[in-house]
């Protein structure tokens, strides 16, 4: 069989897309990324973003388009027999030291901005960090919320004992950042650093306390925030303007306008703007946000003054 794959939306690695290859090839299936000249037993496309455009060609060189992924269906999944199996990294030429996966799936929480609840459900065990890791001493985890479950937590300390580097790239829950949790995270070996979510105003104080308890363990390294921006611009400035210059510059911080998940929606001009000017480290730590021009003939104290 002749298979071709489509990545619509996204040239991160698609998880998907590298197992579906592997069960292919397994089976001695040609598998390639997908061309026009190409006639395809069947095509897989996979769509990370609802709000993205879809894929503008019509494939008429298949005798099958299989299409899945939150853009194009939530409630679709992986058959089990292909879910299990490790990736196809050659696919995007993946580093041979790093692997990417998850250890839980699913997030008790319901925040309005999040699909994953609604997708997943809530937060249960999925697989091992050495079935995901299969030797690879680096791994890009995806988890919404690990802390969420003692399984977890468990896996954590697996990490630690096996000393394997890790990202978890979603971002950590600051709330549920114990003393004891602190002092866990303080000893993983992290690929970059800490993420968490600081999306709303009672957040900046959990980040705060979780960052104090991290560092009283001993962690020196960088902390990375991911923060929605919402309807109320004076909130989403305040929350993001916050962490600027905190701890000499050793928080990053990535505003995420926010987009509807069931249709496709303009993104105000000021949230692009604030995401533009706190997106670019060094523009974020030098220059006030009012004294920013996005434009020509634009400086954004006139948000302050609406």
């Amino acid at each position: 069989m002749n298979i071709g794959l489509i990545a619509v939306d996204s040239k991160y690695p698609n998880l998907a897309l590298m197992k579906i290859s592997a069960y292919h090839k397994a089976q001695g299936d040609l598998v390639e990324w997908y061309t026009p000249f190409q006639h395809y037993d069947v095509v897989y496309m996979a769509k990370v973003f609802t709000f993205t455009p879809d894929y503008d060609m019509i494939i008429t060189n298949a005798d099958h388009i299989e299409r899945g992924g939150t853009g194009y269906d939530i409630t679709k999944t992986l058959p089990a027999r292909i879910d299990r199996l490790q990736p196809d990294y050659d696919l995007y030429n993946v580093d041979k030291n790093l692997a990417y996966g998850f250890l839980t799936r699913g997030c008790p929480n319901h925040c309005k901005w999040c699909i994953v609840p609604k997708k997943e459900g809530d937060v249960r065990p999925y697989m091992d960090i050495e079935e995901v890791a299969a030797g690879r001493r680096k791994v890009i985890l995806m988890d919404n919320n690990i802390l969420a479950s003692d399984y977890g937590i468990s896996q954590i300390e697996k990490i630690v004992r096996l000393k394997i580097k890790v990202d978890f790239n979603q971002a950590i829950d600051a709330r549920l950042v114990t003393d004891e949790v602190a002092g866990l995270l303080a000893k993983v070996s992290w690929i970059r650093y800490i993420r968490f979510g600081c999306d709303t105003p009672g957040q900046i104080g959990e980040v705060e306390k979780a960052i104090a308890l991290i560092n009283k363990h001993g962690y020196t390294h960088n902390y990375f925030l991911y923060c929605i921006l919402l309807n109320d611009f004076a909130e989403s400035f305040a929350r993001v303007n916050h962490w600027r210059n905190y701890l000499n510059g050793k928080v990053t911080v990535f505003a995420q306008p926010y987009r509807e998940f069931t249709r496709k929606t303009t993104i105000p001009l000021w949230q692009q703007d604030l995401a533009h000017w706190a997106n670019q480290r060094q523009l974020f730590n030098t220059c006030e946000f009012r004294d920013f021009r996005p434009r020509k003939g634009f400086i954004c104290r006139q948000y302050f003054e609406l």
